[in-house]
């Protein structure tokens, strides 16, 4: 039997050579590019044809390139992260997922990567911003939930840091931001309570603290004064109230003398939340009482079909929001970067 030969001194043991980290030399190698030249295609130099830069990206993702990320802050100075302040909430149904969603969609082609910095309790929400400015931990900013005077808004315009946020506030220096016209919103909402024949409006109410409780109510004001028909506006329960809460509180005030027979809800659970509790009292939906909400996801939609709802698409939100917050990003002395995203509204036709 003749022995194996066995490898000499300094020979590769390896079968298969081990596969190196492709860099940039690796691209301009398939490419014919010169290494300069497809390091500012990645970084979508102007200078740099459209053409070029699409080939070089697809020739990035198919090889697996990943940039040293370390090595451009030292370079750029900067992270290539965008940062999301998130103030969970229990109301907006899949509110994180589809924000999020919208945002990478818009970071796709770009360098950046998303970062979630959950607002934790120990904190408030401009030392959370403060904690994200003063590490360096990104190149932007996004945040919900504005408040007319927002803390954040007012620390990162004196800072310079670039931001948007998902709602307005009441400062006179213009800020990026993209919001919903929950204005229209709760105006059409009611104006659909009062064509259905309801005689008495109630609004369930985002915090006060929220700029877009402002909103609502002015909506909501505007079309009962129109039609001169009676409301009344719920003080004890807002959004943020813990469904069993609300569910609660509509059990009791449906009992009650003149209960109000048609309702907007800014969000599905508090519409759920309103539904059983009109139900634990006796009331039948579309019968006894109507509901306009707000429907984010297709959940309404889905278990309480003879719900009217009026449409936010979040996706489409955060997809505005990266898109404009890296037009910030890129030119700090960019103007107009605001936008008032329009109600979808789509009710029946012909349905009382």
């Amino acid at each position: 039997m003749t022995e194996p030969s066995r490898p000499h001194r300094g020979e590769n043991l390896d079968i298969a050579p081990k596969r190196s980290k492709p860099t940039l030399r690796t691209i301009a190698t398939i490419t014919g590019l010169a290494v300069t030249t497809v390091s500012r295609a990645l970084s979508d130099a102007p200078q740099i044809s459209l053409e070029t830069r699409q080939r070089v990206h697809r020739i990035a993702r198919e090889i697996g390139y990943l940039p040293d990320r370390a090595a451009q802050r030292l370079k750029t100075g900067r992270t290539n992260v965008v940062a999301i302040l998130l103030d969970p909430h229990e109301e907006v149904v899949g509110f994180t997922t589809s924000i999020m969603y919208g945002i990478a969609k818009a970071l796709k082609e770009t360098p950046y990567h998303l970062v979630v910095a959950p607002n934790f309790l120990s904190t408030t929400n401009a030392e959370a911003a403060e904690y994200i400015i003063r590490n360096h931990l990104a190149d932007g900013l996004i945040f919900t939930r504005t408040e007319p005077l927002d803390a954040r808004v007012r620390l990162l315009l004196e800072t310079g840091f670039p931001f948007i946020c998902h709602g307005r506030t009441e400062f006179s220096t213009p800020h990026p931001y993209v919001d919903y016209d929950n204005f229209t919103f709760a105006y059409e909402a009611t104006r659909r309570l009062i064509v259905k024949g309801r005689k008495k409006m109630a609004v369930i109410l985002p915090p006060k603290r929220l700029t877009f409780c402002q909103h609502i109510l002015h909506g909501f004001m505007t079309a009962v004064r129109e039609a001169g028909i009676a409301y009344e506006i719920p003080e004890t329960v807002d959004l943020d109230t813990p469904a069993d809460t609300l569910r609660d509180f509509m059990r009791v005030r449906a009992a009650a003398p003149d209960a109000p027979d048609g309702f907007i809800c800014p969000g599905e659970v508090s519409a759920l939340a309103v539904i059983s509790g009109m139900n634990d009292a006796g009331r039948t939906l579309a019968a006894d009482y109507d509901i306009v909400a707000k429907e984010t996801s297709r959940l309404l939609t889905q278990l309480q079909p003879k719900v009217d709802t009026i449409h936010e698409d979040l996706t489409a939100a955060g997809e505005d929001l990266g898109r404009i917050l890296l037009q910030r990003i890129n030119n700090p002395e960019a103007e107009n970067l605001h936008l008032l995203l329009p109600p979808q509204i789509n009710f029946p036709v012909g349905q009382r």
